[in-house]
């Protein structure tokens, strides 16, 4: 097999032959796959969300579902239904579209509250229950869920509780100039997603994912993550801080940018570059705050610039 940085690498470079000038978004969307999470893009329309979730699933050779979300989209029409078959006298599941490896939730809070947690089992557990039965998912198993943030008309907030279960939030932004011309070229004669060839197997995102787990993460790292993480509660501009999820999220996407950078061991530096994508979505800034335009993202880097660093030492000391 390939070593894993090299696996992580074939990866990126086949999604930016679709997705320009975004290599760090990239890199983020890679890396809360290798650590088996959730992604939740927050943009306005048009700068890419769909492609990003498509190069990814071609990319590694996983069956990929969209679902779009709409006020009228129930619960049955995410996971599936039960039907009776008159010839056999049993009731068949037919599967809705979250039963596949990489699911593109578009839209996700223009559907109401009820059919929005259809998705928490699935996230959660990676399996969906229909009429009392148990359906497991297929691995790897990953939520791409989008969201416009600026039209609010219609539209369902997420609550917190779902929020959570995203392991990390990102946004891709406007491209800059030369960026969008370079857009247009590669789309004058059709879109690059369509010849983008598979690069790697779905069973070798499968060995990333385990190979994350063995990414070595000093105790004094692990403390770093904590007190980032419990800064979060005490900050005067927040009501509700990052729960130990969050601890837990900054741990495991740590080791995978690790992996990603080719290293066996965390450093803060990597707790630092995913703070604000892992924590920033679990942060409820208080109305006082919000007030004086205060986002989660500027706690976070306060947060990050107020907590110090931990010095180095040997592994195992």
């Amino acid at each position: 097999m390939q070593q894993p940085r090299d696996i992580a690498e074939a990866i990126i470079r086949n999604m930016e032959e679709v997705i320009v000038g975004k290599r760090a978004e990239l890199e983020l969307a890679l890396v809360c796959l290798m650590s088996r999470g959730h992604v939740l893009i927050e943009d306005v329309p048009g700068v890419g969300k769909t492609m990003l979730a498509k190069s990814l699933a071609r990319s590694v050779g996983c069956v990929f579902k969209r679902i779009q979300f709409t006020p009228d989209l129930l619960p049955s029409d995410v996971t599936g239904v039960s039907i009776y078959n008159q010839h056999s006298e049993t009731f068949e599941f037919r599967p809705g579209p979250i039963v596949a490896q990489i699911i593109l939730a578009d839209e996700i809070n223009r559907a109401t509250p009820k059919t929005q947690s259809a998705l928490l089992e699935s996230m959660e557990e990676r399996q969906v229950t229909v009429d009392g039965i148990t359906h497991m998912l297929p691995e790897p198993f990953q939520v791409m869920a989008t969201q416009n943030p600026i039209e609010y008309e219609g539209t369902f907030p997420l609550p917190e509780a779902q929020l959570d279960r995203f392991l990390m939030r990102i946004s891709l932004g406007y491209p800059t100039l030369e960026e969008e011309m370079s857009i247009l070229g590669r789309q004058q004669h059709g879109h690059p997603v369509d010849e983008l060839n598979q690069v790697v197997a779905a069973e070798e995102v499968i060995s990333l994912q385990e190979a994350v787990r063995d990414v070595y993460v000093d105790d004094l790292v692990k403390e770093y993550i904590v007190q980032v993480v419990q800064a979060t509660r005490r900050h005067s501009s927040v009501y509700l801080g990052a729960s130990p999820r969050g601890s837990l999220a900054l741990f495991r996407t740590g080791q995978a940018r690790a992996l990603l950078q080719g290293r066996d061991f965390v450093t803060p530096d990597d707790v630092k570059t995913l703070a604000g994508a892992t924590l920033s979505h679990r942060l409820i800034v208080s109305p006082a705050a919000r007030v004086r335009n205060v986002t989660s993202n500027l706690v976070v880097d306060e947060v990050l610039d107020t907590v110090a660093v931990p010095g180095a030492r040997a592994r195992g000391r």
